[in-house]
């Protein structure tokens, strides 16, 4: 792979970058928004904050699958290395964080915005803000001294009182070609490592025919894992990254970073377990790993490299590791669950064993014999099942909550369906067919969630594409339901077969597409003449704007004989459904 400096030089001068910003700067935080997370070309430029007054904040992401809120410095340098001065302005960056609302005043308009967006993200406790440090040169020795130091300030912090974690990374050249190595490589994140262990503190035996290391592993060789920061070294683990906000990663943070107790980590610490297709012994202490993944121990990793400064220079810091060479996937999946049973797991990464789950699961793939129902998190999908009829737990999860719950607000925090809402959203004993026909009708709405815009939806809807698919979603059950002339839910499997029957998928869609349009044009309006700011990812996570949906789609009807008699005459033919399928509305605490 050609040098990552490189890479970057050239892909910022392309059209994108140059059109949408001003400077070399920019281009280079809107190239890691886009390269490491993964970010579109909407939602990249979204994030950008970067200008007068921005508080030495270049970007802010919120990722609500993993519940982090990114907030990015960057420092595009060409030369050899950059001093201490853009670690100073991050810790400028945390320390107006104690107050935000003195924060936003003073604010340039796109970080008011942002401002607001993490006021309400803030508002569960389960998320950690995370400042990101990212440059194209090597710290000097000054800079790293001013990394520990803010490294080590916060994990004293007392944060008992608030509701989320701190953490702050440093993405530095090599960092940056690393992360990005493991991006390209998520297509393919088979994960091949050598590991080094030190003489008289390792062993190698077999048992029940299988290859093992039980090693005490210093924490310093533990950071040089791959795979640990995009998740992909987790893969059969039952749950990702939990931040380290709860009571067992601030112990484990606190002891490696206090040179007192370090030492005792390996006492403290009940080990981590890892997997491996092969494990190749090298000699003088060396084993080459294939296919390595950590089935016990992601939120002990994550914890340890979000330390990474001290953990440098903790020479007498081990942790147990143990290492088996287990190439039969299904024993490897029974070994990942039976090794996280013995410390708490949240509701929602245990769900797939749940009864309803479990029963869902089976109806589902008897029915669609080619298809196939992930239940667990980074569950891979066999070879020989066709794509169109997979469906995974977490966003069955979120499109039974936007259609059947009618709460689209709620469709992004999976938190709150798999822990507050999930005995009530799964209640029912939903058929095969109408979680096939939810993932449909997502599937198309996906589809034309483009750079294209083929349903010329609104440009703040389309950088929202982690909340408003589920609106339209929604928009698109009560189009059914306003054409039947109910007030209930109709079922999303005879949705689709009177809407094919008839060629009036797309049709219903962009009917949808043009009903929430107008919601969220009428909701800015109405914040103009008021005076008020309009800031769409709060709209969107407020039931107020579920009424502002279903009232453009009563307006769109009242107007439609006049507009298109063809269209409403199809629509009267051609989406008729009996009674019999629509039911009450799955009850959510408003």
């Amino acid at each position: 792979m050609a040098n990552v400096l490189e890479i970057i030089k050239n892909e910022i001068t392309q059209d994108y970058y140059k059109n949408n910003f001003p400077n070399d700067g920019q281009r280079f935080v809107a190239w890691y928004m886009r390269n490491i997370h993964l970010l579109d070309q909407r939602q990249a430029k979204d994030a950008i904050t970067d200008g007068a007054n921005d508080k030495q904040i270049d970007a802010v992401y919120i990722d609500e699958d993993e519940q982090k809120i990114y907030i990015v410095q960057g420092k595009y340098y060409l030369g050899e290395s950059v001093d201490a001065t853009p670690v100073r302005e991050v810790i400028s960056a945390w320390s107006q964080f104690s107050n935000l609302a003195q924060l936003q005043e003073n604010a340039n308009s796109k970080l008011k915005t942002k401002i607001s967006e993490i006021a309400t993200a803030l508002e569960d406790d389960s998320y950690c803000v995370c400042f990101e440090l990212i440059t194209t040169s090597i710290f000097t020795d000054a800079a790293m001294d001013d990394i520990h130091s803010f490294q080590t300030k916060l994990s004293e912090e007392d944060d008992a009182e608030l509701n989320y974690s701190t953490q702050f990374s440093v993405v530095d050249k090599q960092g940056l070609e690393d992360a990005y190595s493991c991006v390209i490589e998520q297509t393919n994140p088979t994960l091949n490592h050598t590991i080094k262990l030190e003489a008289g503190k390792y062993m190698t035996t077999e048992l029940g025919a299988t290859s093992v290391i039980v090693a005490a592993m210093p924490l310093k060789e533990c950071i040089k894992l791959p795979g640990i920061k995009d998740g992909s070294l987790f893969q059969k683990n039952v749950r990702q990254s939990l931040g380290i906000n709860n009571t067992v990663n601030k112990k484990i943070k606190k002891t490696i970073n206090d040179p007192n107790k370090c030492g005792d980590f390996f006492f403290f610490h009940n080990g981590i377990t890892a997997i491996c297709n092969k494990i190749e012994e090298c000699g003088n202490g060396e084993f080459k790993l294939y296919g390595l993944n950590v089935v016990n121990g992601c939120q002990s990793l994550n914890t340890i490299l979000s330390c990474s400064e001290n953990v440098r220079k903790r020479d007498d810091a081990y942790v147990l590791f143990r290492f088996y060479e287990i190439p039969q996937r299904d024993r490897a999946d029974s070994i990942s669950i039976n090794t996280n049973t013995q410390s708490a797991v949240k509701a929602r990464d245990l769900r797939s064993n749940s009864k309803q789950i479990l029963k869902l699961k089976k109806a589902y793939e008897a029915k669609y014999s080619n298809g196939f129902f992930a239940t667990k998190r980074g569950e891979i999908i066999p070879a020989d099942k066709d794509k169109q009829y997979c469906i995974e737990l977490s966003y069955l999860g979120k499109n039974l909550t936007a259609w059947y719950m009618q709460r689209p607000n709620l469709s992004y925090g999976e938190t709150k369906i798999f822990d507050k809402y999930f005995n009530t959203l799964f209640k029912n004993d939903y058929l095969p067919e109408d979680a096939y026909a939810l993932s449909f009708w997502m599937r198309k709405i996906m589809d034309a969630w483009t750079q294209e815009n083929p349903l010329g939806l609104e440009e703040e809807l389309l950088t929202m594409k982690a909340y408003a698919p589920y609106h339209l979603l929604f928009a698109i059950s009560m189009v059914f339901a306003k054409c039947n002339n109910q007030t209930n839910v109709p079922s999303p499997s005879e949705c689709l077969k009177v809407a094919s029957e008839n060629n009036l998928v797309d049709s219903i869609i962009n009917i949808a597409a043009n009903c929430l349009n107008s919601a969220i044009s009428a909701e800015k309006n109405n914040c103009e003449q008021n005076n008020r700011s309009f800031i769409p990812q709060n709209w969107v996570k407020n039931k107020s704007c579920n009424a502002g949906i279903m009232s453009a789609i009563q307006n769109y009807f009242s107007f439609l004989p006049t507009m298109n008699k063809e269209m409403d005459s199809k629509l009267k033919n051609g989406v008729k459904i009996d009674s019999k399928y629509f039911s009450y509305r799955v009850q959510a605490e408003d």
